[in-house]
């Protein structure tokens, strides 16, 4: 079968770039169609195609064009996260590495790399040194610009899927009643709780997990049914955290642990509950309530 030959407009679509940096990288580095000739449109193989996404990559993490070039023409075959990220000294390099790549649309860079950290470090290191920074960095450019808010839809569909990821493989949960998380009232924001979902997933801890928007109706009729060991209710916003979601659910024995998270408690009187200040604040206190 004859090889399918793209053209400058096409590679510069699946990478991500101007056609008019792919013919300065031709002109300026020699990284142009193996096989094109004078007089012909640029045509590029699939072999041009592997070095060109390898170059841009290594732009993302930080890689001088000229070095990025000299490395890519000896690259042969696909491109995996381990070649762009291990060589990162500090977290800061890999914040800013996958904060450049989510700029750029690059789906695939940006869930190999977090997929990668959380492999090594955990969920609640990743979600803490290096999502949240990300999330940060995202919202104060689209703050400052008005631009950017596909990256953070785009930011937001890749964690809660890559942090669902393990939450369906406990086998043998250390808790004989799942923990309840939802997100109350109107809340949409619901990262926050994938992630802790997932960090309690680490530790065999089940979760009935009730997402964004949920009533105080859902979580009263959850609670009556389950008798949950440990409640945790996010808001991020004011509007939403509302004392009846906590001080109206119906009483069962044993009293599960309350925990809230988010800013959105703040004008609420939290006596006999636990505002968790982070991630590794709320697993504590549900992993004392489920008796760890």
């Amino acid at each position: 079968m004859t090889e399918e030959l793209l053209t400058v407009a096409a590679v510069a679509r699946r990478i991500g770039v101007a056609p008019a940096t792919l013919r300065t990288w031709d002109r300026r580095y020699g990284l142009g169609p193996s096989t094109h000739e004078a007089g012909e449109h640029r045509r590029y193989h699939s072999g041009d195609l592997a070095k060109l996404i390898f170059m841009r990559r290594l732009i993302t993490t930080g890689v001088s064009p000229s070095d990025a070039a000299a490395r890519a023409k000896n690259h042969v075959g696909a491109v995996s996260v381990e070649q762009l990220t291990d060589d990162f000294a500090v977290r800061e390099e890999l914040v800013d590495s996958i904060h450049r790549a989510s700029k750029i649309l690059d789906r695939a860079f940006v869930e190999d790399a977090i997929r990668k950290d959380i492999k090594e470090f955990g969920v609640i290191a990743t979600w803490t040194e290096v999502i949240v920074p990300v999330l940060y960095l995202v919202g104060e450019e689209w703050e400052a610009t008005g631009k950017g808010i596909e990256v953070e839809h785009m930011l937001s569909e890749i964690l809660k899927r890559i942090l669902s990821e393990g939450i369906n493989f406990i086998k043998s949960p250390v808790n004989s009643q799942p923990v309840l998380l939802a997100s109350v009232g109107e809340e949409l924001h619901s990262l926050a709780i994938h992630a802790l979902a997932a960090a309690l997933a680490e530790k065999n801890i089940e979760c009935f997990f009730l997402g964004p928007r949920t009533p105080l109706e859902a979580i009263s009729t959850m609670v009556k049914r389950s008798a949950p060991p440990a409640i945790f209710l996010w808001a991020q916003l004011q509007e939403n955290g509302a004392e009846k979601f906590f001080k109206d659910i119906p009483a069962v024995r044993p009293a599960p642990r309350l925990v809230l998270g988010g800013p959105g408690w703040s004008e609420c009187d939290l006596r006999n509950v636990v505002h968790a200040q982070d991630l590794t604040h709320a697993c504590a206190e549900i992993e004392r309530a489920v008796g760890l």
